[in-house]
């Protein structure tokens, strides 16, 4: 099975066109956010929808193929966040300095994975912040 045209449509569409774990927004950006398989194929993760979500490209290139991480604060092996069965703010705030947090060890395993507060990350979401532009809220 593939994705199809139909499919990356569902997917930009219930995600609002922002990235499912950074909550940058796709206009934002100068390149076009990937269509992220969580379960990645090369662990069996399928084509569905299910499986599918929106994912800026650094979010993307450092998730890769990972499904676990070791949290931060317990160092204990941890599943990443899923935003096709958790939601983002049970797991995540966004501080005043534009950095994430994350609030459960699912959260803070995929702020490390991701390396969500790299610095040219924050400098990044603190100018869209300024421009009214972050974070990225669905419609």
């Amino acid at each position: 099975m593939t994705i199809t045209e139909a499919d990356k449509k569902t997917v930009r569409e219930r995600a609002g066109n922002c990235c499912e774990y950074c909550r940058l927004s796709e206009a934002s950006q100068t390149v076009p956010f990937h269509i992220d398989h969580f379960i990645p194929k090369k662990h069996d993760g399928e084509d569905d929808t299910d499986n599918l979500c929106l994912a800026c490209v650094k979010c993307n290139t450092h998730k890769s193929h990972d499904l676990t991480g070791f949290d931060p604060m317990t160092g204990d092996i941890t599943p990443l966040f899923n935003p096709r069965q958790q939601d983002w703010d049970d797991h995540f705030e966004v501080q005043s300095d534009m950095k994430i947090l994350g609030l459960t060890s699912n959260g803070r395993t995929r702020v490390r994975v991701l390396r969500m507060n790299d610095e040219d990350r924050v400098e990044n979401r603190q100018i869209l912040h300024t421009l009214n532009d972050y974070p990225c809220e669905k419609s």
